[in-house]
């Protein structure tokens, strides 16, 4: 369905009690956003807008509009620019964003403004660092907003300066692993070995899939590789493989072996393990981590929310390989005869529990 069509379609069910009218279109916009119709999500913000008294409309016009432009829009325009190449004016305008997400959207003494993406993140983040403050949810994805404008500071050679940047995305969003990643590119880059290693303790604590955890392992191999330690270099590569196959993993050991010239033995588990509590780390997922997926499955069963119980299902099931869990997704969704590790992207999108209206 074409957007004014939608526009037209949501129309047509409102009337003219103002309260009434926001709470469809809200409930609308979670169907939608569950079903990743995004233009059907826009017409649904745009109708809200419409529906509020002109006060408070001029007042989320004011936090989420850089000279009349959404800020979803510019940061739109900032990837096709990146895409294209244009990573000068990629950056001016990132550079917008990021001044108005730190002057608008700042912590104060009651009040901290996230960007958490699902409950599991909600959960996850506020188990591990819980706050006192009232939690007020971002209008967009402020933690990927600032990423995205580190990411062009260290591809335009301004490399220290994105450091800062990163810092601030993780405080919109501490338990999402990308602004992580970027930082730890950034000390691999700079062969910063102390800092690589915290901020690989600190991904690996809210790390939330397969994948995820693997690219934790292979970043302390490269950068032991760098600093010529091979033998632990090969064992994190091994951790790597062990805990989600990729064929460059192969390729790095041979490479270990290239520049020792001799073979490399691959390590047993007992050694990956042990060698990885030398660096403060402990080999697969996180309790944590498992344990919010966990409890949101059971959460999402007895509410007879099927959907969403499979997604965290799948997720504990990624992480843990547990048979039980495996048996329970089946019978809910006899065709998952295949897992497969689960994604960064993938992860729930389902109701949320902090404060959703930033202004309020």
């Amino acid at each position: 369905m074409a957007y004014n069509d939608i526009l037209e379609e949501l129309r047509s069910h409102m009337g003219d009690d103002a309260e009434a009218n926001e709470k469809f279109l809200k409930e609308a916009g979670e169907r939608y956003a569950h079903e990743s119709n995004y233009d059907a999500v826009k017409a649904v913000g745009e109708l809200l807008m419409e529906n509020m008294p002109e006060e408070r409309r001029n007042e989320i016009i004011r936090l989420t509009h850089i000279d009349g432009v959404r800020m979803d829009e510019i940061y739109n325009q900032v990837n096709r620019l990146i895409s294209e190449k244009k990573l000068i004016e990629a950056k001016s305008l990132a550079e917008k964003l990021y001044k108005k997400v730190t002057v608008d959207f700042a912590e104060t003494d009651k009040v901290k403004f996230v960007s958490l993406r699902n409950p599991f993140e909600d959960n996850l983040c506020q188990l591990l660092f819980p706050s006192e403050k009232t939690l007020n949810r971002t209008p967009f994805d402020f933690c990927a907003y600032l990423a995205t404008y580190a990411f062009i500071l260290v591809e335009t050679g301004s490399t220290i300066d994105a450091l800062p940047i990163l810092e601030k995305a993780i405080e919109y969003n501490p338990v999402d692993v990308g602004p992580l990643f970027e930082m730890a590119e950034i000390f691999k880059l700079i062969k910063n070995k102390k800092r690589m290693i915290e901020v690989t303790q600190q991904t690996l604590k809210v790390a939330s899939s397969p994948l995820a955890i693997a690219r934790c392992y292979a970043n302390m191999g490269y950068m032991l590789t760098d600093f010529a330690e091979y033998e632990d270099a090969v064992v994190f590569y091994t951790a790597s493989a062990m805990m989600a196959p990729n064929p460059a993993i192969p390729r790095e050991i041979q490479h270990v072996a290239d520049l020792k010239g001799t073979p490399v033995k691959v390590p047993p588990q007992e050694t990956v393990v042990e060698t990885m509590k030398k660096y403060g780390m402990e080999f697969g997922p996180d309790k944590n981590v498992i344990s919010v997926a966990a409890q949101l499955s059971m959460h999402f069963l007895s509410e007879n929310d099927i959907p969403n119980a499979l997604q965290a299902l799948k997720m504990t099931f990624n992480l843990t390989q547990d048979e039980s869990v495996k048996k329970l997704i089946l019978k809910y969704d006899p065709k998952a005869a295949t897992m497969k590790p689960y994604a960064e992207s993938e992860k729930p999108d389902i109701k949320q529990t902090v404060n959703d209206n930033p202004e309020e």
